[in-house]
């Protein structure tokens, strides 16, 4: 099984989100998991790589078709209850940035 998103030709957008975590919190897994399931059943959803270090460092990215999409996602109201949570208990930091994927390269040889 690959922890890889399975990603179509360019363009689609990437919103790379990274954060370090402010400490444990038991709800903050059921929430990941559920915003990460909602994220994938949204339209528009083409994946997502997530990783978190020992010390509470995460990134995550998630893959959308267009801008729309990424946008409709935002503005999700679950999702926006999990971002204020975020941003009052379960964040000591975090990055967000969204971006066009114009090429991508696969595979240890490149292109």
């Amino acid at each position: 099984m690959t922890r890889f998103a399975p990603l179509p030709d360019p363009p689609y957008y990437a919103v790379i989100f990274a954060n370090q975590r402010a400490g444990a919190d038991p709800g903050y897994e059921v929430m990941a998991e559920k915003m990460a399931a909602l994220a994938a059943a949204s339209p528009g959803c083409i994946g997502m790589e997530s990783t978190r270090d020992a010390e509470g460092f995460g990134l995550t990215v998630s893959y959308w078709s267009d801008e729309a999409a990424v946008l409709a996602w935002k503005a999700d109201a679950q999702h926006l209850v999990a971002q204020q949570l975020g941003k009052t208990r379960w964040y000591e930091h975090y990055r967000l940035r969204v971006a066009r994927v114009e090429r991508h390269y696969a595979d240890p040889k490149g292109r």
